[in-house]
C-alpha cells in the first residue's frame, strides 16, 4: 500500500517548484532537488485529485513517507488525521462505488491514524508494509489470520458494507465497515483475533 504501485516521478523544474512550495515540511523536514524523491499516482475514487509521496534518505527516520493530496494546484497534507481527506472529499468531490470502495477503505485506514499508528487493512503476508522481522510463530499467526478485504453489498441507506482484517498497534481485528458515498467511514463492529503480537506496522507519515 503506497510503497510501489503506479507511481510517476516528479523531476526537473516541476520537482524544484514543488519542493519550493512545501519546504520545510511541517517546519521540520528539509528537502532538496538533489536528494528528495517525489512521486505521484492517481486514485480511482477521485477524478481530479492525485496522491503525492515525498521521501528523502537524509531524514532521520528512514521509514518516513510524507503524503499530500493535490487538487487543481491546492495541496492537502495527509498528517494522520481525517479533516484533510474529508475536505478533499467534499471539494473534489469523491466518487465511491462498488468497484473502488475497497481501495478507498485501504486509503482511509492507512492515512487516518490512532495513537498507535494506522488501522492497516492487512491482506497478505507479502505486503511490503508488513513487519519484516518476525519469528516463525508470529508469522504463522499473522498469515493464518489475514485475508483479502471484501465488499459485502449495500445496506438500506445505500452505504457500502465491507469486511477486512485490521492490523492496529500489535493486534489484529476482524472489522465490519460502512462506507458512505461522501467518504465517511464507520466501523460497525470489530472483534480481536490476535493480540499482544511482538510486531507492529511501521509506516510513519508524520
Amino acid at each position: 500500500m503506497y510503497q510501489d504501485g503506479d507511481w510517476n516521478p516528479v523531476q526537473g523544474e516541476e520537482l524544484i517548484g514543488f519542493l519550493d512550495q512545501i519546504a520545510p515540511i511541517d517546519g521540520n523536514y528539509k528537502v532538496s532537488a538533489e536528494t528528495t524523491q517525489v512521486h505521484w499516482c492517481t486514485l480511482p475514487f477521485y477524478e481530479t485529485v492525485a496522491l503525492i509521496r515525498v521521501k528523502d534518505p537524509n531524514w532521520t527516520n528512514k521509514n518516513l513517507n510524507i503524503f499530500y493530496l493535490t487538487d487543481q494546484g491546492n495541496l492537502f497534507r495527509l498528517n494522520g488525521t481525517s479533516p484533510p481527506i474529508h475536505e478533499v472529499n467534499a471539494k473534489a468531490p469523491i466518487k465511491v462505488n462498488e468497484d473502488n470502495v475497497l481501495e478507498y477503505l485501504r486509503f482511509f485506514c492507512y492515512f487516518v491514524r490512532g495513537e498507535e499508528g494506522p488501522f492497516y487493512i492487512a491482506e497478505s503476508i507479502d505486503d511490503p508494509n508488513m513487519p519484516k522481522e518476525m519469528d516463525e510463530e508470529t508469522r504463522s499467526v499473522i498469515e493464518g489470520t489475514i485475508r483479502t478485504a471484501t465488499f459485502e453489498g449495500t445496506n438500506n441507506k445505500g452505504h457500502f458494507l465491507c469486511d477486512a482484517v485490521v492490523f492496529y498497534s500489535n493486534a489484529l481485528f476482524i472489522a465490519n465497515f460502512a462506507v458512505q458515498t461522501t467518504g465517511m467511514i464507520e466501523m460497525l463492529d470489530d472483534e480481536p483475533i490476535a493480540a499482544d503480537l511482538p510486531v507492529k506496522i511501521d509506516v510513519p507519515v508524520a
